[in-house]
């Protein structure tokens, strides 16, 4: 077999899109240490064990072989500034974070996307790297999308900014949110109903994004997994739709929970809005969601796993 040359074999794994972490623990003299890393996965879930993978020639090597545990950061997308200072030589790298220890007494860090505190279960020789086995003792994890790399680049997984799909064509985010078999309508002027949308997804506080409009509706909504991605050629727009639920009932005037069996479908604003409402309420009922990928009439949905 042909000699495989490892700048080539990094640049095809570096097509492998991974999350960012940031994996820390405290040394023998009780001092913070830590490194970037994205060499990161689960392992077991019985017992809870996960994995990172460390360099040999690594100057925090010998810190880690010998802690009695880590913690893995997994950075969320505003924190590409963490990953910076953490793969770099900085000498004090948490000056830069807010951190707390774990329930291992590992640094955790606020404002990720999740952290898994861990105990060392056992290190393994591997090439030129050591495999770090770590068994879970603590966990925690928030909304916020997370940071992303890939051929050497970050990138998001989020809709921040609108979504232009080609010249003179604009989009449209919306989400299903539910909350005790019912699902949040808002009610126009003339008596319609239709389900929240805006341009982008935004920020929460970023004005005219959907997160924002729904902190204005009240009642919690936590956007979830993506539902329908469609195009209406007719009017040049394509429509991304999510689902969510809502953890209180809304407060603005506007807004209605509307039970399964009693929503007026004719008060939709169209067809595909209506088709896609439909499809929500019985794949609910079955806790088995897909994803639809076509256009306002016509396409095929994607099964996914069984939600509990």
């Amino acid at each position: 077999m042909d000699r495989i040359d490892p700048r080539e074999l990094r640049t095809a794994l570096g097509a492998f899109a991974t999350g960012v972490t940031v994996v820390t623990t405290i040394d023998s003299e009780g001092q913070p240490r830590g490194f970037t890393a994205n060499s990161f996965t689960s392992v077991s879930l019985d017992p809870p064990l996960v994995l990172v993978c460390l360099a040999k020639g690594a100057a925090s090597r010998p810190v880690f072989e010998a802690a009695a545990g880590y913690a893995v950061n997994i950075l969320a997308e505003d924190q590409r500034e963490v990953s910076r200072v953490f793969a770099s030589r900085s000498e004090d790298r948490f000056a830069s974070v807010t951190w707390h220890p774990g329930p291992a007494g590992n640094p955790v860090f606020a404002g990720t996307s999740a952290w898994l505190d861990c105990t060392l279960d056992r290190s393994v020789d591997a090439g030129d790297h050591i495999i770090l086995i770590g068994q879970v003792r603590g966990f925690g994890q928030s909304p916020v999308n997370p940071l992303g790399y890939c051929r050497g680049a970050y990138i998001t997984f989020g809709l921040d900014q609108t979504a232009m799909t080609g010249a003179g064509r604009h989009s449209e985010v919306g989400v299903i949110l539910e909350r005790d078999g019912a699902v949040l309508l808002l009610v126009d002027q003339g008596g319609g109903l239709a389900l929240p949308t805006a341009a982008a997804l935004g920020k929460p506080g970023q004005e005219g994004g959907l997160r924002d409009r729904l902190q204005a509706l009240g009642g919690g909504a936590d956007i979830g997994f993506l539902f329908a991605v469609f195009e209406d050629d007719g009017n040049r727009r394509q429509s991304i739709y999510y689902r969510g639920t809502l953890s209180a009932p809304p407060t603005d005037a506007t807004a209605r929970l509307v039970p399964f069996d009693d929503i007026p479908w004719d008060r939709l604003p169209d067809g595909a809005v209506r088709s896609m409402l439909r499809r929500y309420v019985a794949e609910r009922r079955e806790d088995r969601f897909g994803i639809y990928v076509g256009d306002a009439e016509r396409g095929t949905v994607q099964p996914l796993s069984h939600v509990a």
